[in-house]
């Protein structure tokens, strides 16, 4: 079985939370926070500030890790590590992507119950994330083991 280490980027600005929609029609359409692959010797927080600014244009600091996320489909098991991030600077830009097989077709920033229509991931992200977040995330928390819908 093929395994896989991935990242992502919980970036908050002015209480809203950056999602990406992922569209491909026919087979998958789903919005989750910026993230991907981690790269040869690359550390897993640049890997975290990397993907937000490929997908996103949107540079973060990666702050500290908040989920442990395990996921598996037909091709493997991925472990995906969510990471708080504080945003830096720049507007959404999701043309600009150099990874055009992820299909990324926008972006935006959502509050607490405004999330757009649709699949939003992880599904810790609807309640969860906002009551961690108020307590400080005092450790991070592993999600329970999904099977992945792309």
């Amino acid at each position: 079985m093929k395994h896989r280490i991935s990242v992502g980027a919980l970036v908050l600005r002015n209480e809203r939370l950056l999602l990406a929609r992922h569209c491909v029609p026919g087979k998958y359409d789903f919005w989750a926070p910026p993230g991907g692959g981690v790269e040869g010797d690359e550390e897993m927080s640049l890997a975290v500030e990397r993907e937000t600014f490929e997908e996103t244009q949107i540079r973060v600091r990666a702050d500290r890790l908040a989920y442990i996320d395990e996921l598996i489909d037909d091709s493997g098991r991925m472990v995906k590590f969510w990471y708080l991030a504080a945003y830096v600077a720049g507007e959404i830009e999701v043309h600009a992507n150099p990874a055009t097989e992820e299909s990324i077709i926008e972006a935006g920033w959502f509050a607490r119950g405004e999330f757009p229509a649709g699949y939003v991931f992880p599904e810790v992200l609807h309640e969860a994330f906002w009551e961690e977040l108020a307590s400080g995330f005092v450790a991070p928390r592993k999600l329970p083991l999904q099977k992945a819908i792309f």
